[in-house]
């Protein structure tokens, strides 16, 4: 981890999640960092098994991170991950499945997020990432800088980016394909 909880590490969940690599993740950060996206952002890390993604942006300055998972093992190690950093105050883990919790923010949206992460599991099909991305694109849900980080393998083809999002960038890390879109 980097930012206010640098050089502390997390639990993983023993199984059923695919970590981001500790470069891959220094790579995003570097890229947001670049976008202005972290000071006082609000963040959503879909399928964020321990929480990495969603507790560096916590450590780099976001004001709110949701982190939503649906496997209970993966819930449970990101709250001790949470509660370990000291993040409660700005981080809250909710256990549900990212579709259905993306298309109730298409339903009742809160204020606008800046960052979204979407790590879901390579097996994913598109058309159900399809469905998350399009929820994201429903009026209030995104801010108009919002930036959307997508991680897949360099096998999968590209996200079907619905309208509402436009491609910004992609970078290869290994097996890892990241994938940033703005709301167009």
């Amino acid at each position: 981890m980097a930012g206010s909880v640098g050089g502390r590490s997390i639990a993983v969940p023993a199984k059923g999640t695919r970590p981001t690599s500790e470069r891959t993740r220094e790579a995003i950060f570097s890229r947001l960092v670049h976008y202005d996206v972290l000071d006082g952002a609000r963040v959503l890390d879909l399928y964020a098994g321990s929480g990495a993604l969603g507790l560096e942006a916590a450590s780099r300055g976001a004001v709110g991170v949701t982190l939503v998972d649906s496997a209970r093992g993966a819930v449970e190690v990101a709250k001790r991950n949470v509660a370990t950093l000291g993040l409660g105050g700005t981080v809250r883990v909710v256990g549900d499945d990212a579709g259905r919790f993306a298309a109730g923010l298409a339903t009742a949206p809160g204020e606008p997020l800046d960052l979204v992460f979407l790590d879901p599991p390579y097996d994913l099909s598109e058309a159900a990432l399809g469905g998350v991305l399009a929820s994201l694109c429903a009026p209030g849900v995104l801010a108009p800088d919002a930036v959307v980080v997508v991680e897949r393998s360099t096998r999968s083809p590209e996200p079907a980016w619905p309208d509402g999002l436009e491609p910004l960038a992609r970078k290869d890390y290994g097996e890892t394909a990241v994938y940033y879109a703005e709301p167009s």
